[in-house]
């Protein structure tokens, strides 16, 4: 009786771009042949693009552990540990915990892991520390080249504030969005000078069906990710307290408000604001100093 093979493949940005031999596409070919070598059924290709192997909740990663304790197969092959999990808690919870319990033999092509081995054993548990080790240094690595590149004035951030876009020559530039940038003073003018406040602002904005800034970003073909809009459509309160409030406004880059806890984990702390990393007049300013002060009086 043929053995069921389930196939796993995992990309991410924490790969380097010109390591073509980690493309799914290559991955794929190597464990079917690998499989096919072996006289291996596979059962079926799971695979997650753009998922580091720090998270636990990859979608095919996920649905893969499902069948596997569904007993659907009898075999995970990948091409190497790292691509499986770089996280060493969790290749001790799978590896060396559930699988056995489930009847599941995980191997891989390259580092020749394979759990039906003991004497494997210590070889899997070094790769998931070499594994932790490269993502601690990659980690590290970024914040650096990123903490150089805010005390620049370069932006960061996946997406440009409110009233601004990134400039097509220059990823890290700020220039004014003329289609929302009004809508900006008008949100400044209504609080400096009539003092509006923030949920009256809001209501005007909602019904007069201005777009919110995730609608816009949307609307530009911007890829919010995973969160989505919480509540489409609708102008809050907190919303317009962070655009009268964001120095971005008068030109000045303000980033480094938040921090990681870890490396492993996406929960961020606020940074106390005599830390925050400030650089004057970086971009062309919307509104003027005066009528910032205003607002924050």
């Amino acid at each position: 009786m043929l053995q069921k093979v389930a196939l796993y493949c995992r990309i991410s940005n924490e790969d380097s771009p010109y390591q073509e031999s980690e493309s799914i596409q290559n991955q794929k070919l190597l464990l079917i042949n690998y499989a096919k070598e072996k006289n291996w059924s596979v059962f079926d290709i799971y695979c997650d693009e753009n998922y580091s192997g720090l998270d636990d909740k990859r979608p095919d990663f996920c649905r893969m552990l499902s069948d596997a304790q569904k007993g659907l197969f009898s075999i995970i092959l990948c091409k190497t540990q790292s691509r499986f999990t770089r996280d060493i808690l969790t290749a001790e919870k799978y590896l060396h915990q559930a699988f056995p319990l489930w009847g599941i033999r995980f191997v891989t092509v390259v580092d020749q892991v394979d759990t039906n081995y003991k004497e494997n054993k210590k070889s899997r548990q070094i790769n998931s520390l070499i594994n932790q080790w490269y993502c601690e240094e990659l980690s590290e690595n970024i914040k650096k080249v990123f903490y150089q590149k805010q005390l620049k004035g370069q932006f960061l951030g996946n997406y440009a504030p409110y009233g601004y876009q990134k400039s097509s020559k220059n990823k890290h530039q700020l220039l004014i969005d003329e289609t929302t940038a009004p809508i900006v003073r008008f949100i400044f003018e209504q609080y400096a000078f009539y003092k509006v406040s923030y949920q009256a602002i809001a209501s005007f904005l909602t019904n007069q069906k201005i777009p919110t800034p995730s609608q816009y970003k949307l609307s530009q073909g911007k890829d919010m990710g995973r969160k989505g809009i919480k509540h489409p459509g609708i102008w809050s309160a907190s919303t317009i307290r962070r655009i009268l409030h964001n120095p971005v406004y008068i030109g000045h880059m303000v980033q480094g408000k938040e921090k990681k806890i870890s490396y492993k984990f996406k929960k961020v702390v606020a940074v106390p604001k005599q830390n925050w990393i400030v650089v004057k007049n970086t971009h062309a300013p919307i509104i003027s100093e005066t009528v910032f002060s205003l607002c924050q009086k």
